[in-house]
Protein backbone atom coordinates (compact mmCIF):
# COMPACT_ATOMS: atom_id res chain seq x y z
CA UNK A 1 0.00 0.00 0.00
CA UNK A 2 1.16 3.69 -0.79
CA UNK A 3 1.47 5.49 2.86
CA UNK A 4 0.97 9.11 2.51
CA UNK A 5 1.99 12.02 5.39
CA UNK A 6 -0.38 14.02 7.04
CA UNK A 7 0.68 17.15 5.11
CA UNK A 8 0.64 15.12 1.74
CA UNK A 9 -3.35 13.85 2.19
CA UNK A 10 -4.56 17.61 2.54
CA UNK A 11 -2.47 19.17 -0.20
CA UNK A 12 -3.10 19.14 -3.92
CA UNK A 13 -2.77 16.03 -6.86
CA UNK A 14 -0.38 16.62 -9.88
CA UNK A 15 -0.45 14.33 -12.86
CA UNK A 16 3.01 14.64 -15.01
CA UNK A 17 2.91 13.74 -18.18
CA UNK A 18 6.61 13.44 -19.18
CA UNK A 19 8.12 13.77 -22.51
CA UNK A 20 10.95 13.95 -23.72
CA UNK A 21 11.33 17.65 -24.55
CA UNK A 22 8.56 18.88 -22.69
CA UNK A 23 5.50 17.95 -20.17
CA UNK A 24 2.24 18.20 -19.32
CA UNK A 25 1.08 19.19 -16.07
CA UNK A 26 -2.40 18.62 -14.59
CA UNK A 27 -2.84 20.44 -10.52
CA UNK A 28 -6.12 19.13 -9.17
CA UNK A 29 -7.59 20.18 -6.28
CA UNK A 30 -7.30 17.21 -3.35
CA UNK A 31 -11.22 17.81 -2.07
CA UNK A 32 -13.35 18.33 -5.30
CA UNK A 33 -11.08 17.49 -7.63
CA UNK A 34 -11.24 20.41 -9.66
CA UNK A 35 -8.88 21.56 -11.91
CA UNK A 36 -6.63 24.50 -10.75
CA UNK A 37 -3.86 24.17 -13.35
CA UNK A 38 -2.95 23.12 -17.41
CA UNK A 39 0.23 23.72 -18.50
CA UNK A 40 3.41 22.74 -20.42
CA UNK A 41 6.89 22.99 -19.01
CA UNK A 42 10.13 21.70 -20.85
CA UNK A 43 11.66 18.40 -19.39
CA UNK A 44 14.49 19.97 -17.91
CA UNK A 45 16.02 20.39 -14.15
CA UNK A 46 15.16 24.28 -14.17
CA UNK A 47 11.66 24.23 -15.30
CA UNK A 48 10.71 21.31 -12.78
CA UNK A 49 12.26 23.45 -10.14
CA UNK A 50 10.47 26.80 -11.00
CA UNK A 51 7.05 25.12 -11.45
CA UNK A 52 7.16 22.59 -7.92
CA UNK A 53 9.46 24.60 -5.84
CA UNK A 54 6.42 27.20 -5.07
CA UNK A 55 4.02 24.78 -4.22
CA UNK A 56 3.20 23.26 -1.12
CA UNK A 57 3.99 19.58 -0.99
CA UNK A 58 1.49 17.50 -3.22
CA UNK A 59 0.86 14.13 -4.24
CA UNK A 60 2.38 13.54 -7.61
CA UNK A 61 1.93 10.73 -10.51
CA UNK A 62 3.93 10.13 -13.15
CA UNK A 63 4.44 7.29 -15.65
CA UNK A 64 7.65 5.50 -15.50
CA UNK A 65 9.82 6.25 -18.18
CA UNK A 66 13.99 7.61 -19.15
CA UNK A 67 13.19 10.45 -17.22
CA UNK A 68 11.14 9.37 -14.19
CA UNK A 69 14.10 8.39 -12.03
CA UNK A 70 16.03 12.21 -12.11
CA UNK A 71 12.92 13.83 -12.20
CA UNK A 72 11.24 11.48 -9.81
CA UNK A 73 14.36 12.44 -7.39
CA UNK A 74 14.24 16.23 -7.79
CA UNK A 75 10.68 16.69 -6.52
CA UNK A 76 11.34 14.60 -3.90
CA UNK A 77 14.07 17.00 -2.64
CA UNK A 78 11.33 19.91 -3.11
CA UNK A 79 9.47 17.99 -0.30
CA UNK A 80 6.83 16.26 -2.95
CA UNK A 81 5.71 12.34 -2.68
CA UNK A 82 6.09 10.96 -5.91
CA UNK A 83 4.36 8.13 -7.18
CA UNK A 84 5.69 6.27 -9.92
CA UNK A 85 2.96 4.98 -12.16
CA UNK A 86 3.45 1.45 -13.85
CA UNK A 87 2.57 2.16 -17.54
CA UNK A 88 1.66 -1.02 -18.37
CA UNK A 89 -0.73 -1.72 -16.00
CA UNK A 90 -2.45 1.85 -16.15
CA UNK A 91 -5.18 0.41 -18.75
CA UNK A 92 -6.88 3.67 -19.06
CA UNK A 93 -3.90 5.37 -20.44
CA UNK A 94 -2.72 3.14 -22.43
CA UNK A 95 -5.52 1.59 -23.83
CA UNK A 96 -7.29 5.22 -24.72
CA UNK A 97 -8.09 6.00 -28.09
CA UNK A 98 -7.96 9.88 -27.72
CA UNK A 99 -4.59 9.76 -26.15
CA UNK A 100 -2.98 13.01 -25.85
CA UNK A 101 -0.20 14.89 -23.24
CA UNK A 102 -2.90 16.71 -21.68
CA UNK A 103 -5.79 13.65 -21.32
CA UNK A 104 -2.75 11.20 -20.01
CA UNK A 105 -1.57 14.24 -17.27
CA UNK A 106 -5.35 14.70 -16.05
CA UNK A 107 -5.83 10.87 -15.75
CA UNK A 108 -2.63 10.14 -14.11
CA UNK A 109 -3.89 13.20 -11.47
CA UNK A 110 -7.36 11.56 -11.28
CA UNK A 111 -6.38 8.11 -10.81
CA UNK A 112 -3.80 9.18 -7.98
CA UNK A 113 -6.70 11.84 -6.10
CA UNK A 114 -9.03 8.53 -6.24
CA UNK A 115 -6.62 5.68 -5.29
CA UNK A 116 -2.81 5.37 -5.71
CA UNK A 117 -2.90 1.87 -6.03
CA UNK A 118 -4.47 1.98 -8.84
CA UNK A 119 -1.46 3.87 -10.57
CA UNK A 120 0.58 0.43 -9.34
CA UNK A 121 3.38 2.08 -8.37
CA UNK A 122 7.08 0.78 -9.26
CA UNK A 123 9.95 0.34 -6.63
CA UNK A 124 12.31 3.20 -7.02
CA UNK A 125 15.83 2.36 -7.25
CA UNK A 126 19.08 3.82 -5.33
CA UNK A 127 21.71 5.87 -7.28
CA UNK A 128 24.11 3.10 -7.14
CA UNK A 129 21.33 0.75 -8.47
CA UNK A 130 20.73 2.75 -11.60
CA UNK A 131 24.75 3.41 -12.08
CA UNK A 132 25.16 -0.31 -11.84
CA UNK A 133 22.51 -1.04 -14.44
CA UNK A 134 23.84 1.50 -16.83
CA UNK A 135 27.04 -0.38 -17.20
CA UNK A 136 24.67 -3.35 -17.83
CA UNK A 137 23.30 -1.46 -20.41
CA UNK A 138 25.60 -0.35 -21.70
CA UNK A 139 27.59 -3.86 -22.62
CA UNK A 140 24.55 -4.99 -23.92
CA UNK A 141 24.41 -2.13 -26.43
CA UNK A 142 28.37 -3.12 -27.29
CA UNK A 143 27.10 -6.89 -27.96
CA UNK A 144 24.16 -5.70 -30.21
CA UNK A 145 26.21 -3.58 -32.08
CA UNK A 146 29.25 -6.47 -32.23
CA UNK A 147 26.10 -9.13 -33.40
CA UNK A 148 25.13 -6.82 -36.24
CA UNK A 149 28.53 -6.24 -37.68
CA UNK A 150 29.46 -9.64 -37.44
CA UNK A 151 26.92 -10.79 -39.30
CA UNK A 152 27.40 -7.95 -41.79
CA UNK A 153 30.86 -9.57 -42.13
CA UNK A 154 29.70 -13.26 -42.99
CA UNK A 155 26.79 -12.21 -44.99
CA UNK A 156 29.40 -9.96 -47.33
CA UNK A 157 31.89 -13.15 -47.91
CA UNK A 158 29.05 -15.13 -48.58
CA UNK A 159 27.47 -13.22 -51.56
CA UNK A 160 31.61 -13.84 -52.96
CA UNK A 161 30.77 -17.75 -52.72
CA UNK A 162 33.02 -17.56 -49.35
CA UNK A 163 32.62 -18.61 -45.57
CA UNK A 164 34.52 -17.60 -42.63
CA UNK A 165 35.42 -20.41 -40.26
CA UNK A 166 33.15 -21.10 -37.76
CA UNK A 167 34.16 -19.17 -34.28
CA UNK A 168 33.05 -17.86 -30.91
CA UNK A 169 32.18 -14.17 -31.01
CA UNK A 170 34.86 -13.42 -28.63
CA UNK A 171 37.28 -14.47 -31.21
CA UNK A 172 35.57 -13.94 -34.57
CA UNK A 173 37.99 -11.05 -35.16
CA UNK A 174 41.28 -12.93 -34.80
CA UNK A 175 39.64 -15.79 -36.83
CA UNK A 176 38.37 -13.96 -39.56
CA UNK A 177 40.82 -11.69 -40.33
CA UNK A 178 43.43 -14.13 -42.04
CA UNK A 179 40.65 -15.70 -43.82
CA UNK A 180 38.69 -12.33 -45.92
CA UNK A 181 38.52 -12.89 -49.62
CA UNK A 182 41.21 -11.09 -50.79
CA UNK A 183 39.14 -8.51 -53.00
CA UNK A 184 37.04 -7.96 -49.94
CA UNK A 185 39.73 -7.11 -47.60
CA UNK A 186 39.31 -3.42 -48.26
CA UNK A 187 35.58 -3.13 -47.06
CA UNK A 188 35.43 -5.41 -44.45
CA UNK A 189 38.82 -5.00 -42.83
CA UNK A 190 37.68 -1.85 -41.32
CA UNK A 191 34.61 -3.53 -40.14
CA UNK A 192 37.12 -6.28 -38.32
CA UNK A 193 38.96 -3.59 -36.49
CA UNK A 194 35.92 -2.32 -35.22
CA UNK A 195 34.49 -6.09 -34.23
CA UNK A 196 38.11 -6.74 -32.34
CA UNK A 197 37.64 -2.89 -30.44
CA UNK A 198 34.08 -3.73 -29.18
CA UNK A 199 35.33 -7.08 -27.83
CA UNK A 200 37.98 -5.41 -25.64
CA UNK A 201 35.31 -2.76 -24.00
CA UNK A 202 33.03 -5.78 -23.29
CA UNK A 203 35.75 -7.77 -21.61
CA UNK A 204 36.48 -4.88 -19.77
CA UNK A 205 32.56 -4.13 -18.68
CA UNK A 206 32.91 -7.99 -18.11
CA UNK A 207 35.59 -6.82 -15.27
CA UNK A 208 33.52 -4.10 -14.50
CA UNK A 209 30.37 -6.11 -13.26
CA UNK A 210 32.41 -8.93 -11.80
CA UNK A 211 33.76 -6.17 -9.28
CA UNK A 212 29.79 -4.68 -8.93
CA UNK A 213 28.98 -8.04 -7.89
CA UNK A 214 30.96 -8.08 -5.54
CA UNK A 215 29.47 -4.37 -3.62
CA UNK A 216 26.05 -6.52 -3.47
CA UNK A 217 27.31 -9.69 -1.22
CA UNK A 218 23.98 -11.75 -2.23
CA UNK A 219 24.91 -12.57 -5.74
CA UNK A 220 27.54 -14.43 -4.48
CA UNK A 221 24.55 -16.87 -3.00
CA UNK A 222 22.70 -16.93 -5.70
CA UNK A 223 25.80 -17.99 -8.32
CA UNK A 224 25.30 -20.99 -6.02
CA UNK A 225 23.12 -22.52 -8.92
CA UNK A 226 25.71 -23.56 -11.85
CA UNK A 227 24.57 -21.17 -14.86
CA UNK A 228 23.86 -18.44 -12.85
CA UNK A 229 26.88 -15.64 -13.43
CA UNK A 230 27.76 -12.69 -11.84
CA UNK A 231 25.93 -10.95 -14.61
CA UNK A 232 22.24 -12.96 -13.94
CA UNK A 233 23.20 -12.59 -10.44
CA UNK A 234 23.58 -8.69 -10.48
CA UNK A 235 20.69 -8.08 -12.71
CA UNK A 236 18.01 -9.67 -10.91
CA UNK A 237 19.42 -8.25 -7.34
CA UNK A 238 19.11 -4.71 -9.17
CA UNK A 239 16.00 -4.70 -10.75
CA UNK A 240 14.00 -6.81 -7.62
CA UNK A 241 15.40 -4.03 -5.43
CA UNK A 242 13.56 -4.90 -2.01
CA UNK A 243 12.88 -9.02 -1.95
CA UNK A 244 10.37 -8.46 0.80
CA UNK A 245 8.19 -6.76 -1.57
CA UNK A 246 7.15 -10.28 -3.00
CA UNK A 247 4.57 -12.01 0.01
CA UNK A 248 5.93 -15.32 -1.83
CA UNK A 249 8.41 -16.23 -4.39
CA UNK A 250 6.61 -17.66 -6.79
CA UNK A 251 4.87 -14.10 -7.70
CA UNK A 252 8.23 -13.47 -8.91
CA UNK A 253 7.97 -15.35 -11.97
CA UNK A 254 4.69 -13.60 -13.29
CA UNK A 255 6.33 -9.89 -12.17
CA UNK A 256 9.05 -10.68 -14.28
CA UNK A 257 6.54 -12.02 -17.39
CA UNK A 258 7.21 -15.99 -17.05
CA UNK A 259 3.73 -17.16 -17.01
CA UNK A 260 1.30 -17.93 -19.42
CA UNK A 261 -1.39 -14.83 -20.80
CA UNK A 262 -4.54 -16.60 -19.30
CA UNK A 263 -8.12 -16.56 -20.97
CA UNK A 264 -10.22 -19.48 -19.96
CA UNK A 265 -13.97 -19.13 -21.04
CA UNK A 266 -16.31 -21.59 -20.27
CA UNK A 267 -14.11 -24.77 -21.48
CA UNK A 268 -11.86 -23.03 -23.26
CA UNK A 269 -8.35 -23.17 -22.03
CA UNK A 270 -6.00 -22.48 -24.97
CA UNK A 271 -2.28 -22.26 -24.43
CA UNK A 272 -1.02 -19.28 -24.85
CA UNK A 273 2.23 -17.55 -24.71
CA UNK A 274 3.97 -15.78 -21.53
CA UNK A 275 3.24 -12.13 -20.94
CA UNK A 276 6.35 -10.72 -21.14
CA UNK A 277 5.31 -7.93 -18.95
CA UNK A 278 8.81 -7.95 -17.04
CA UNK A 279 12.48 -6.67 -17.77
CA UNK A 280 13.48 -8.21 -21.37
CA UNK A 281 16.90 -8.18 -20.04
CA UNK A 282 16.40 -10.23 -16.50
CA UNK A 283 13.98 -12.42 -18.99
CA UNK A 284 16.46 -13.19 -21.60
CA UNK A 285 19.53 -13.96 -18.99
CA UNK A 286 17.08 -16.04 -17.13
CA UNK A 287 16.13 -17.64 -20.25
CA UNK A 288 19.64 -18.49 -21.24
CA UNK A 289 20.51 -19.58 -17.85
CA UNK A 290 17.89 -22.33 -18.33
CA UNK A 291 19.39 -23.45 -21.24
CA UNK A 292 22.66 -24.14 -19.54
CA UNK A 293 21.06 -25.43 -16.85
CA UNK A 294 18.94 -28.32 -19.59
CA UNK A 295 22.46 -28.63 -21.49
CA UNK A 296 24.93 -31.07 -21.63
CA UNK A 297 27.06 -29.38 -18.85
CA UNK A 298 23.88 -28.34 -16.33
CA UNK A 299 24.48 -29.80 -13.31
CA UNK A 300 21.89 -33.13 -11.84
CA UNK A 301 19.56 -30.94 -10.19
CA UNK A 302 15.69 -30.79 -9.11
CA UNK A 303 15.70 -27.73 -11.98
CA UNK A 304 17.08 -30.08 -14.71
CA UNK A 305 14.91 -32.62 -13.78
CA UNK A 306 12.16 -30.67 -13.91
CA UNK A 307 12.62 -29.63 -17.32
CA UNK A 308 13.86 -32.77 -18.98
CA UNK A 309 10.72 -34.63 -18.03
CA UNK A 310 8.65 -31.38 -19.21
CA UNK A 311 10.47 -31.84 -22.48
CA UNK A 312 9.47 -35.50 -23.00
CA UNK A 313 5.87 -35.17 -22.10
CA UNK A 314 5.48 -31.70 -23.14
CA UNK A 315 4.45 -32.51 -27.42
CA UNK A 316 5.93 -30.84 -30.22
CA UNK A 317 6.93 -27.34 -28.94
CA UNK A 318 7.72 -29.04 -25.19
CA UNK A 319 11.52 -28.56 -25.16
CA UNK A 320 10.84 -24.83 -25.48
CA UNK A 321 7.95 -24.40 -22.87
CA UNK A 322 10.72 -26.35 -20.75
CA UNK A 323 13.11 -23.94 -21.09
CA UNK A 324 10.36 -20.98 -20.01
CA UNK A 325 9.16 -23.04 -17.37
CA UNK A 326 12.66 -23.96 -16.21
CA UNK A 327 13.61 -19.84 -16.12
CA UNK A 328 10.42 -19.62 -14.68
CA UNK A 329 11.17 -21.68 -11.17
CA UNK A 330 14.74 -20.53 -11.66
CA UNK A 331 13.56 -16.79 -10.39
CA UNK A 332 11.50 -18.88 -7.31
CA UNK A 333 14.57 -20.49 -6.60
CA UNK A 334 17.13 -17.36 -7.03
CA UNK A 335 14.28 -15.18 -4.86
CA UNK A 336 13.74 -17.98 -2.22
CA UNK A 337 17.43 -18.03 -1.57
CA UNK A 338 18.04 -14.37 -1.27
CA UNK A 339 15.06 -13.94 1.53
CA UNK A 340 15.76 -16.97 3.38
CA UNK A 341 19.28 -17.11 3.46
CA UNK A 342 19.78 -20.83 2.98
CA UNK A 343 22.77 -22.18 1.03
CA UNK A 344 21.60 -23.84 -2.72
CA UNK A 345 21.10 -27.93 -2.35
CA UNK A 346 20.68 -28.37 -6.51
CA UNK A 347 18.81 -32.38 -4.68
CA UNK A 348 16.70 -30.96 -1.91
CA UNK A 349 13.36 -32.33 -3.55
CA UNK A 350 14.94 -35.34 -4.56
CA UNK A 351 16.55 -36.30 -1.43
CA UNK A 352 13.21 -35.29 0.70
CA UNK A 353 11.01 -37.49 -1.30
Amino acid sequence: MVELSRETRTCGVVGLDLGDRRSQVCRLDRESGAVLDETRITTTGPSVQRYFEGLAPHLVALEAGTHSAWVRQQLQHLGHHVIVANPVKVQAIASSRSKTDERDARCLAQLARVDPELLAPVQPRSEAAQQALAVVRAREGLIGARTKLINQVRGSVKVFGARLPASSTASFARRAEPALPVELRPALEPLVRVIAELTKEIASLDRDIEALAQKWPVTQRLRQIRGVGALTALVFVLLIGDPHRFARSRAVGAYLGLVPIRRNTGESKPQLPITKQGDRLLRRLLVQASHYILGRFGQDSDLQRFGRRLAQHGGKNGKKRAVVAVARKLSVLLHRLWVSEADYVPLYQSMAA
